[in-house]
């Protein structure tokens, strides 16, 4: 009877042993899951942007579309100049994966056009910090060194309106008139066409004609976020430029349209709503062109 017991004894402590080292090693596997560069530490890490490559710049503006905000490449009478003037200058880039852009130049009998497109794609390089966001805080540095004016307290704070295929629009948006980051004054939209005689004069006459619509603003239905800037020359120049810039981000792209025309003849203002309209067309197209 007492070897029996002896037995029976041995046996719970070898099956306690056994139920001991199970549980040890539960608890080892729990610790290896854990671990830096586990699990806990993949599911911290931000989400890549949506976009892995950029679209080629130069072949991303159509000729039609070119046809409207350079009319003067129509006036080209040899076809093989003219091919080349619809074929645009890449821009200078080392990484096309992450920025391309292309120029255009045009001189016609009225007046000499510039068309600049870029595409940037941004990348975080902070697993904390997605590139959206990334592209977020790029897209809203480029907003606040744009310095656009403050929104009136009657206008509604975005332009909601998007250019129509044929290049109209009825924006909304209606920030108080000011001049731009660039040292332009604000941007003139006088239907005759006419240059003020002096700089201080064009200012304050170009504060009071233009209209809340057309001056520098965020803009909606473009993108995630974008915004239009709108600059003159001073009025002592002979013949006065403007530049209309429109930027907007999509994911973690973000896209650069800068147009700008002079006019050749001496006292004229290049039309603040035309261009307006041609270049929020071109940035709706490129929008769709990314989309696609």
């Amino acid at each position: 009877m007492q070897r029996k017991a002896y037995v029976t004894g041995v046996a719970a402590l070898l099956a306690a042993l056994l139920a001991g080292c199970t549980g040890g090693s539960g608890g080892d596997g729990a610790t290896d899951d854990s671990k830096p560069g586990d699990s806990g530490t993949k599911a911290a890490v931000a989400q890549p942007g949506k976009y892995r490559t950029l679209p080629e710049a130069c072949a991303a503006v159509d000729h039609g579309t070119l046809d409207s905000l350079l009319p003067g490449i129509r006036q080209i009478a040899d076809e093989e100049r003219r091919g080349t003037a619809y074929e645009g200058t890449p821009t200078l880039t080392y990484d096309t994966d992450r920025r391309v852009g292309c120029r255009w130049k045009v001189e016609s009998d009225s007046a000499t056009d510039h068309l600049l497109v870029d595409f940037e794609r941004v990348v975080s390089y902070d697993n904390a910090v997605s590139d959206d966001s990334r592209a977020t805080d790029l897209y809203t540095s480029k907003e606040t060194a744009a310095d656009l004016p403050e929104p009136s307290a009657s206008a509604t704070p975005e332009d909601s309106e998007s250019p129509d295929a044929g290049g109209s629009a009825s924006p909304s948006g209606s920030p108080s008139a000011s001049s731009s980051a660039n040292g332009g004054s604000s941007p003139s939209a006088t239907p005759s066409g006419s240059a003020s005689a002096s700089s201080d004069d064009s200012s304050s006459s170009s504060a009071e004609a233009t209209p809340t619509s057309l001056q520098p603003r965020t803009l909606g239905g473009l993108g995630d976020q974008a915004y239009l800037d709108d600059t003159l020359s001073p009025a002592t120049s002979a013949a006065q430029q403007r530049t209309v810039t429109v930027v907007f981000r999509t994911s973690n792209v973000i896209v650069t349209i800068e147009y700008d025309e002079q006019p050749t003849g001496t006292g004229e203002v290049p039309d603040s709503k035309e261009m307006q309209d041609r270049a929020r067309n071109l940035a709706a197209r490129l929008a769709d062109t990314l989309n696609g």
